[in-house]
């Protein structure tokens, strides 16, 4: 490259980059053709006259990100950075915040939109702080838990997102465990719930948590399961749920007579889902976590680097 077209690339950089002029701009003040001033930019950068530093860039977890997503075949991943001596309530609100960024972006007009439960989801929806008109409809994709906390019953997930979002609520009004298959089927084939099922086969997003492993009872529906339950998912190796069906740490299903009892959508009804936004993290859920890639249930996980680095 002579000096001539160096001064003139060097000079393109400086009125591009340090005064913030437009390629038009620049195009009049040095009389030469736009799409040329377009090349010089990008030339500039090709020959090292322009060295772009990002502040406060961490490649690693970007960096991470792509090999999940790559490897997963998925669209989307989020990881939020891991601070050090921080609470697991702040790192929760960390968590929920990123999730809140990317739900805004993500939930459009006319849409159907399917969510779980939990404290994660409701922490995520609770920093959703603008209002827009969707038009669109928030539905359960699961029954309801025995007696939780109101905040993180999926009906009143439902009610703030629909409200947040300018949409239409379908709520339920059956606990996600039955005591039987029949009476599960029951109100699987009821009038009442024929809409929300027609629903189901709708979804343009779901919004699922993903829970850990047994050891870990103090979720929102868990005193629903039997001693029983217990003891048979202990034996088959489950790593944690997911809509409240549980999975092995390949993402293989456990079918058995839980799964019947179950209220809700299954995985493979999940799989079907356009777009199904994962939101989790913790070291007690990561085999969970792990296991839902596997089978590819989720294509866009919100997580967080101490999360993911247990995979």
């Amino acid at each position: 490259m002579n000096i001539e077209r160096k001064e003139l690339l060097t000079r393109v950089s400086y009125l591009y980059y340090l005064l913030d002029k437009n390629q038009n701009e620049i195009s009049k003040e040095l009389g030469i053709h736009r799409s040329s001033v377009s090349r010089m930019v990008k030339q500039a950068k090709e020959a090292g006259i322009v060295s772009i530093q990002i502040k406060d860039l961490n490649m690693h977890r970007y960096q991470r990100e792509e090999e999940i997503k790559n490897k997963f075949h998925l669209k989307k991943v989020i990881i939020v950075p891991h601070i050090k001596n921080t609470s697991e309530e702040d790192k929760n609100i960390m968590l929920a915040k990123a999730a809140a960024f990317e739900l805004k972006l993500l939930i459009q007009n006319n849409q159907t939109v399917g969510v779980s439960w939990g404290s994660t989801l409701a922490k995520a929806i609770e920093q959703i702080r603008t209002k827009k008109e969707t038009n669109s409809v928030f539905l359960p994709v699961v029954g309801g838990p025995s007696h939780v906390r109101s905040q993180y019953h999926v009906n009143t997930l439902v009610y703030e997102l629909a409200n947040k979002f300018g949409g239409k609520s379908i709520f339920v009004n059956s606990s996600v465990i039955q005591e039987s298959k029949r009476t599960r089927d029951e109100i699987i084939k009821s009038k009442y719930f024929n809409e929300l099922r027609s629903y189901w086969s709708q979804l343009d997003i779901a919004i699922v948590g993903i829970g850990g492993h047994l050891d870990v009872r103090e979720s929102q529906w868990r005193d629903l399961l039997t001693q029983e339950d217990y003891e048979d998912l202990y034996l088959r190796d489950a790593v944690g749920e997911c809509c409240c069906r549980f999975i092995d740490k390949d993402g293989h299903i456990l079918y058995g007579d839980l799964y019947d009892r179950t209220v809700g959508v299954t995985l493979e009804e999940l799989k079907k889902v356009p777009t199904v936004v994962g939101i989790a993290r913790s070291q007690s859920k990561s085999k969970a976590i792990l296991a839902m890639l596997k089978q590819n249930y989720i294509d866009v996980l919100i997580t967080d680097e101490e999360t993911v680095a247990q995979f």
